[in-house]
């Protein structure tokens, strides 16, 4: 019989909690809760709190739910341990001396989540065909969701007052994942997939009528031209997000450490 994969759980936020609460649960075969990574206590936890050295020691994977900073603090200690590391923050990976540090440490293995969009898949077996010409994503929000700490105060009485939808950024994915590293991680994911951030542009629209999150994709390359969205509801502990991410990540993670084949 398989031993079953140890997993520990970085953050215990809407994404983290809901992660750790179905591993606990049994319903990633395969798979077991050894403990949950914060800062703060635990709180009706499905695990105990566990200190990253103990994790270290005890776990298989690390599964990052707790921001883009958790990774630049973390992300090449627990990979250089042998610890393998699920991404949920993937836009931290848009810092290009992070990405050089946490894909050169080893023996641990990095995997990304595709988070709140599909059609990566396709986006990348396309780039292995050849290169794209052009590649949009357009992402329109609540605007309460998009107030950033670095915002002006006029920028943020702007969104807290918006009556119509405008355009709150322009500009490359890089830029996009790394101004708004908790609503644009698709920017990121969609980056990764085709392995250029160079030529994937980003439009972030703040809507009050926006109730779906959406994301529109469109790319034309060598393989064709792709076009589709994805309207996603927001989650309801914290509207910058898309509430099915959490169920992403635990399909990563069951690809990771499933004991069959499957779709993948």
């Amino acid at each position: 019989m398989r031993r079953q994969c140890r997993v520990g759980v970085l953050g215990h936020g809407a994404i983290g909690s809901r992660v750790a609460a179905d591993i606990a649960a049994g319903l990633v075969p395969g798979a077991s809760l050894a403990g949950i990574m914060v800062r703060s206590e635990l709180r009706d936890a499905p695990a105990r709190r566990l200190s990253l050295s103990a994790a270290l020691t005890e776990c298989d994977v690390i599964v990052e739910c707790a921001g883009q900073q958790a990774l630049e603090s973390y992300g090449e200690q627990i990979l250089s341990s042998g610890t393998d590391l699920l991404m949920t923050s993937i836009g931290a990976l848009a810092d290009p001396r992070l990405h050089t540090k946490l894909h050169a440490a080893f023996p641990g293995r990095l995997f990304y989540t595709s988070g709140a969009i599909g059609g990566l898949d396709l986006l990348a077996a396309g780039a292995r065909m050849g290169d794209y010409q052009r590649v949009t994503v357009t992402t329109r929000k609540l605007p309460h969701s998009l107030i950033q700490p670095w915002m002006s105060e006029k920028q943020i009485a702007q969104l807290e007052q918006a009556t119509a939808a405008s355009e709150v950024f322009s500009g490359s994915a890089r830029d996009a994942a790394q101004l708004f590293p908790k609503s644009l991680n698709v920017a990121a994911a969609v980056a990764l997939a085709i392995g250029d951030w160079s030529v994937v542009q980003v439009r972030l629209l703040a809507d009050p009528a926006a109730r779906l999150t959406e994301h529109r994709i469109h790319a034309k390359g060598t393989c064709g031209e792709y076009d589709f969205t994805i309207q996603n509801e927001p989650a309801a502990e914290n509207p910058r997000t898309s509430g099915v991410v959490p169920y992403a990540v635990l399909r990563s993670l069951n690809s990771i450490v499933a004991q069959s084949g499957g779709l993948i």
